[in-house]
This record gives C-alpha cells, structure tokens and sequence, in this order.
C-alpha cells in the first residue's frame, strides 16, 4: 500500500494506459482523481475502482485550456483536501506524412500532448510546492526518437522529455520529482486507431511490432502502469529528471 493516504490525479484516465494506472494507483491505497474531457468518460473507471473498496471520482478537464486545468485541479484539492501525484497521461493521435499534415492537425496534438501536460503540471506544482513534496510523471513515447508519419506526435513526446528535465531542475528544491516515462507498442485503442491508418488490423499490426522487438511480444497498459507507479512512489524518492524508456528492449 505504498499510496495510502495520497490523492493522485490521472488525466486521460478513461482508458489504456491512464486506466491501468488509475487502477493500480487506487489498489495501493491512493484517492484517485479521474480525468478525461468529460467526467461521464471516466465513470466506468470510477465505478470500477469503488467496487473494488477503492477510492476515486470523475472529473472533466480539457487539458488544453487553462481555465478547465485550473478549476480541475481546484476542485480535485476541494475534494480531498491535497494533490500529492499528478500523471500527464492525456494525449491524442493526429497522424500523416510530412508533406500532408493540415496545421489543425499539428496544433490539435501540440495543444493536448504538450501544452496539457505543462497547463496541468503548472497547477499542480502550485499546490505541491505548498506541501513541500509531490511526484509529477508525464507521458512520453518511443516515438520521441522519430517515427514515420508522427511528426506531430513525436515532437510533441520528445518535447515532454525536455519539459520534464527543466520542471526536476525548478521543482526539486520543493522536494518535488518529476520523471517521464516512453512506452514503445502497448495494445491500447490509439495502437489500434494507428494499425487502421496504415491498413492494418490491429492483431496484425501487434504482430509486426513484436517481431521488431526483443522480448517479442508488445506491451500491455498494466506494464506502463507498474513503472509510472514505482516514479510515483518513495521507491523513486532520489529519481528526478529522468525518461525511462519501457519498450521490451528494442533500439
């Protein structure tokens, strides 16, 4: 139980890798703040958590918009009196070719996956500095590396590694850690959405990762969830500034 008595936040909760780690976070003791763009997407989190003895409510947050951020982390705060863990999970897929990507595109990525985690990680450090104390883990991707019809996407996760190592060096002195995790394939519906984009099922597309990756096999929501949690936790309490990559090997 190494989250009792912490009040954690989880955007993009509603589903795959935010899910599982809104679940494991809830098993380990934690009151967990679900996030999505509307609080009746998280609700089957919700009520999945609750069932299970746990702690959680649904809260809706455009990420990208700082009024909605703010008023989230507010009322989060209001609700369980503290935020002591924040995991910018949230992110959205908009991908093409170079050559044809619209700019609503490339703003549309940018204002969720980049801009969401620094609206979303500036409230939060507001009340952990307060605190002296707080674990901020944001989501990056392999993809950060360069990946053939993201450039939207991949800048946008390169650019969360470099806000993660300037947010450690400002909020460290606060006894506030920030890390950043970068899954390679993980079977999630944006897996899926991507297998479509190139004309693929997504069993098929599963199966071509694997075969490019060491251990053989993707990775699974519940994996990425166990490595955030470990960032999340004391376990990590001398971690900070760090992107691990969680990919099964592959280089």
């Amino acid at each position: 139980m190494r989250f009792t008595g912490k009040v954690a936040v989880v955007t993009g909760a509603a589903q795959g890798i935010g899910a599982a780690t809104a679940r494991l976070l809830a098993a380990e003791g934690a009151s967990v703040g679900i996030v999505d763009l509307t609080a009746e997407r998280g609700q089957p989190v919700v009520d999945e958590i609750t069932t299970g003895g746990g702690v959680a409510v649904a809260f809706g947050c455009d990420v990208s918009d700082q009024s909605s951020v703010d008023r989230m982390a507010a009322a989060v705060v209001e609700r369980f009196g503290r935020l002591d863990i924040l995991v910018n999970n949230a992110g959205i897929t908009r991908d093409n070719l170079l050559f044809k990507m619209s700019k609503d595109d490339w703003d549309a990525v940018l204002s969720i996956n980049l801009t969401g985690v620094f609206l979303c990680s500036q409230a939060a450090q507001r009340y952990m500095v307060e605190q002296r104390s707080g674990k901020i883990v944001n989501l990056s991707s392999r993809s950060a590396l360069g990946n053939r019809g993201q450039v939207n996407y991949a800048a946008t996760k390169a650019g969360v590694q470099g806000l993660t190592a300037t947010m450690a060096l400002e909020l460290g002195p606060f006894n506030i850690n920030v890390n950043a995790v970068a899954p390679g394939y993980v079977a999630t519906s944006m897996t899926a959405a991507t297998a479509t984009r190139v004309g693929a099922s997504p069993e098929e597309h599963q199966e071509r990762a694997a075969a490019n990756t060491p251990l053989r096999r993707v990775g699974r929501p519940e994996e990425i969830a166990s490595v955030i949690a470990f960032l999340a936790s004391d376990d990590a309490s001398y971690v900070s500034g760090q992107t691990l990559y969680v990919n099964g090997g592959a280089r």
